[in-house]
């Protein structure tokens, strides 16, 4: 299990958050759920709508857009957060290759967490708006 510092030192590393302070940070890390998961188990759906956000701690994740592998998330790689913020659908699969360690922020709390901390919604929506492909603006 991570210690509250472990979490708040990856989260600082996302770029999804980088533009955070501290304190924000810590409350984020206090919303994330930490979950250990089987090698073969796949976390979003292409297609599917998104309610939750994911980082991963530990392990190893493929990415598949139509079938087709585009990418390997390791320690500290992200996801989810365009469908949770945007409310669009996953624009890939992700399944674990390895046993692995996620943290994972529910739409609800993520809501919660912006409700409660205005300052947060802009520097994370400025973030998202960063990431999205060019054919979704």
């Amino acid at each position: 299990m991570l210690r509250r510092n472990a979490k708040v030192d990856l989260l600082r590393g996302i770029p999804l958050f980088d533009r955070c302070s501290r304190r924000e940070l810590e409350r984020i890390a206090a919303t994330a759920d930490e979950v250990d998961l089987p090698e073969g188990k796949t976390l979003t759906r292409e297609g599917e709508t998104g309610r939750e956000f994911f980082v991963l701690a530990e392990g190893l994740a493929i990415v598949r857009r139509k079938g087709r592998r585009i990418n390997v998330l390791s320690r500290g790689d992200f996801f989810g957060e365009i469908a949770l913020v945007t409310e669009r659908p996953r624009m890939a699969t992700v399944t674990t290759t390895t046993p692995a360690r996620i943290l994972v922020v529910t739409r609800r709390d993520f809501r919660r967490l912006l409700d409660d901390m205005p300052s947060l919604q802009s520097k994370i929506l400025a973030a998202v708006a960063e990431r999205l492909p060019p054919s979704s603006l």
